[in-house]
């Protein structure tokens, strides 16, 4: 598996997550004040600037009203 970041996997990571804000009527600035973090952060990790940890998707997927349960199962289907 190659190194690079921007590997088809995190690409198709990235806009997943970028689909499930878009679908619960978020903007970037609205996701990142419910993380309490800068909406560069959630802008980073959407163009695949930055890489996400597992602890990090949950509390994305929560604060979007998803599961990571539910992440996974949409990654794995597409893939």
């Amino acid at each position: 598996m190659p190194k690079s970041i921007h590997s088809p996997e995190q690409e198709h990571l990235t806009a997943l997550l970028r689909q499930l804000r878009l679908d619960s009527g978020l903007r970037q600035v609205d996701l990142a004040e419910r993380l309490g973090r800068p909406q560069s952060y959630v802008s980073k990790y959407e163009t695949g600037e930055r890489r996400l940890d597992l602890i990090e998707l949950r509390a994305i997927c929560e604060a979007v009203g998803s599961s990571l349960g539910d992440l996974v199962t949409l990654f794995e289907g597409k893939r």
